[in-house]
């Protein structure tokens, strides 16, 4: 199957693709702050710049999108079938990048979760890990 758009209108509709302040990263942040967690966004004095940082629990929170970040399993981490090589290098680096930011993370003594975009979808299910991971409730 080929793209039915040009190469040009493919990359500004990638260029749309946000990166922070995200709907599921919104999700996310509203169910910390409903359990009275209180938090920092994009920190840029850390690696990666986490999207969610707690900084009295030394934890940060990464919500990463299925599609981009290779959620193992998931529906929504498909491939294209166009250009695949181009692709799967660039999941790859998506992979790497993100295993050295969360030992670079550890390294510094913070508690790395990520939180995927697909949990999102259920709320309530999110909400009882949370509450799980930080002990509150």
């Amino acid at each position: 199957m080929t793209d039915h758009i040009s190469k040009e209108k493919r990359s500004w509709n990638m260029g749309r693709i946000r990166s922070s302040n995200t709907g599921p990263e919104k999700i996310v942040r509203s169910l910390l702050h409903g359990m009275g967690l209180r938090f920092r966004l994009h920190r840029k004095n850390l690696p990666g710049t986490p999207d969610i940082v707690l900084p009295g629990r030394r934890t940060v929170i990464f919500v990463h999108g299925c599609y981009w970040h290779r959620h193992a399993g998931c529906k929504y981490a498909s491939t294209p079938k166009t250009n695949k090589a181009f692709w799967e290098t660039k999941f790859m680096q998506n992979i790497r990048r993100d295993a050295e930011t969360r030992a670079k993370l550890q390294d510094q003594g913070w508690t790395v979760l990520v939180v995927w975009e697909c949990e999102t979808k259920k709320p309530e299910c999110l909400r009882d890990r949370l509450m799980t991971v930080f002990s509150v409730g």
